[in-house]
């Protein structure tokens, strides 16, 4: 038969995970020291640098936007930076104006506080009193014991007045300089931090390419485009990630305030801004944010219904922003994982204190985007990253290992939500099995293991016979808030089998249980990729049959039952050199088959050079030799259409390659 050419495949899905490297533990460790120790001792420096850097990256947009006004890149940044700071200052005055309001209420809700606290203690302690009192009563008091007479009290007279301590009596006086000290300081120093941030802050947009082109030096100028694209990419899906928080807390924060207002709680315009601004802090800056409000409408009314309400408008209000706009947004996560996450707000707080705990998430979310980019920080992504560190085949592989066919069937079924079960079968499961031949080839796994191996693979194939071979329908994938690297390996999406089309009859014999030999190899595993054949034929309305490499071995051959065999396919995981082996099991199989019946041969997956030679590919005697189970599948539907007299056409298929 003329050879075909391949089949065009489907465009490739990116693969669910990337390979991970391993770094150079000693350097690693060594460098991390360093930056440990220079961001603790820097801390000083470094708070409002940092500040002033993410700040440039929410305010670039505005200065962009700007710019495009042909405003030019001075007035642009220094108008951006100026609307900034009008909206900080406007924010603290709003502040302050709402503290001073709330101050003068205070000795009000301090009095129903205490008729509250009054109350609980009435329903717990005074019962609990009343008890203890009611068990003391029916108890003997017991005689009082005879002691020394008590001195009498004498109360201080003018003539005899009462003692002044030496401290009280001498009035202390304080310099001028240690009352400054006293009361200018603590406001002195977060004005100069923040008078710090915004200076910064100017210089950074206004060198924002400068300061890039020091950063590419400083981190790879020997991959030029690498290193730019993680810079702009990451700085571009940074600031919008910000401008996204910030829009989303700021909405928070207003629908706080107006249902505060409805609800009745003093202030509310207090309590939507720092709803805003708490929420910057993760996981628990919403419950800091709601205790406030909630202890003010305890104090307010003489009930419970306005903490109530407060209540539930916190927790529906942040389900709602958290479970629903957050992943419409940006994605259901940052690029984080949760368990990233949660070191990462203890380590920066640590390091930063309060500081570090708002800008845990942003500042480790950078350093995934570096190691998601730059190949020498790829060790960023796999620690802090929320991408799986092993490829699907390592997955499976570790799973089976671990004896863990429960993992291996849910990681199975992740898989198959977005591919076909042939395309799992093609290129996670077989790969997964070469794997697990290999390491038996070099005596890593003993007896036990392999049968644990087989064991699991089998438990496997049986739990997913309930899949179709079909390709899921396409679905809208969630944003992400960090990209992969463009070079990153795909997992190849194999055409689906040609199966049958709907209302197709399968002729007689192909649809008997019998009617395909599925042939296991010589190979310890062989027998799992033929059981994997025939769960697929199945699936296709062909009937298929487990045959053993043993039941086909000189001495058992002829006790194979081949009444109705229409096709027969042996596969093989691993083969190399000259399979003399196989050329026999050919001749032995020609002998046996009925006339006619075709012989495919499958290799799992073909990567060995040697079988690509089509003479040697001749001398084994098959009629067919594919390099799928898709690619099988659709050979023996043609095969069995065209024994019906439906299709003319030669017996190929995608991953079949048919012998002259």
């Amino acid at each position: 038969m003329p050879e075909q050419p391949p089949a065009t495949a489907i465009k490739p899905i990116p693969k669910l995970v990337s390979q991970a490297g391993a770094p150079d533990a000693s350097k690693a460790m060594t460098l991390f020291v360093m930056i440990v120790a220079t961001l603790y001792f820097g801390r000083d420096v470094l708070v409002p640098v940092t500040l002033a850097l993410l700040l440039a990256f929410i305010l670039a947009p505005l200065v962009d936007l700007l710019r495009r006004l042909h405003l030019g890149r001075v007035p642009s940044v220094l108008l951006g930076v100026i609307v900034a700071l009008s909206i900080v200052l406007a924010i603290g005055g709003v502040i302050g104006t709402q503290i001073a309001q709330l101050t003068t209420d205070v000795p009000k809700y301090a009095a129903t506080v205490e008729t509250k606290i009054a109350s609980v203690k009435a329903y717990t302690v005074g019962r609990l009193s009343g008890m203890a009192n009611n068990l003391g009563a029916q108890r003997t008091q017991a005689p009082a014991q005879p002691g020394s007479p008590a001195a009498p009290r004498i109360a201080p007279t003018a003539s005899n007045p009462a003692p002044v301590p030496e401290a009280a009596a001498q009035p202390t006086t304080s310099s001028p300089m240690e009352l400054a000290e006293r009361y200018l300081t603590p406001v002195l120093s977060p004005l100069a931090t923040f008078g710090i941030v915004f200076v910064v802050t100017v210089f950074a947009l206004l060198q924002r390419e400068d300061l890039r082109d020091r950063l590419i030096r400083l981190v790879g100028s020997d991959d030029l485009h690498r290193t730019t694209l993680a810079i702009d990419d990451g700085g571009r899906r940074l600031s919008k990630f910000f401008l996204f928080q910030l829009g989303l807390n700021t909405g928070f924060g207003i629908v706080v305030g107006i249902g505060l207002y409805f609800i009745g709680v003093p202030n509310p315009v207090l309590w939507g801004i720092l709803s805003t601004l708490l929420r910057f802090v993760p996981y628990v800056g919403s419950a800091i944010a709601a205790l406030l409000p909630m202890a003010l409408a305890a104090a307010v009314e003489p009930g419970w219904t306005m903490l109530i309400w407060t209540a539930v408008l916190y927790v529906g209000l942040e389900g709602i922003t958290g479970q629903v706009l957050e992943p419409l947004l940006y994605g259901h996560s940052t690029g984080l994982s949760p368990f990233s996450v949660v070191v990462a707000a203890i380590f920066w707080s640590w390091l930063w204190g309060p500081i570090g705990l708002i800008l845990s998430t942003p500042l480790t979310l950078c350093l995934v985007v570096m190691g998601r980019h730059i190949k020498r920080l790829q060790f960023l992504d796999v620690l802090l990253g929320d991408r799986p560190a092993l490829t699907p085949v390592e997955s499976l592989y570790q799973r089976i290992l671990a004896d863990d066919a429960d993992e291996a069937q849910d990681h199975a079924e992740l898989i198959l939500k977005e591919r076909s079960l042939s395309t799992y079968y093609d290129e996670v499961a077989l790969k997964g099995l070469q794997l697990a031949a290999n390491d038996a080839a070099r005596g890593v796994l003993d007896e036990d293991q392999l049968d644990r191996v087989k064991a699991t693979i089998k438990v496997l194939v049986e739990g997913l016979k309930s899949h179709h071979d079909v390709h899921p329908a396409p679905t809208k994938s969630d944003n992400e808030a960090v990209a992969p690297p463009q070079d990153e390996r795909e997992l190849p999406n194999n055409a689906d089998p040609e199966g049958l089309e709907p209302g197709e009859v399968v002729p007689h014999p192909w649809s008997d249980p019998s009617s395909i030999l599925c042939i296991a190899g010589r190979g310890p595993l062989d027998e799992a990729a033929a059981a994997m054949l025939v769960q697929l034929l199945g699936k296709h309305g062909l009937g298929g049959r487990l045959v053993g490499y043993g039941e086909v071995s000189r001495e058992t051959i002829g006790e194979v039952d081949m009444t109705g065999v229409a096709m027969a396919c042996v596969s093989y995981l691993d083969i190399s050199g000259s399979p003399a082996h196989l050329r026999y099991l050919m001749q032995r199989l020609r002998q046996r088959l009925p006339s006619g019946a075709p012989i495919l041969v499958g290799l799992w997956p073909a990567e060995d050079s040697t079988l690509s030679d089509k003479a040697i590919q001749q001398s084994i005697g098959a009629d067919i030799f594919a390099t799928s189970l898709a690619g099988t599948v659709t050979s023996c539907v043609e095969a069995a259409r065209e024994a019906a007299g439906h299709s003319p056409e030669p017996i190929t298929g995608p991953g079949t390659k048919a012998i002259d």
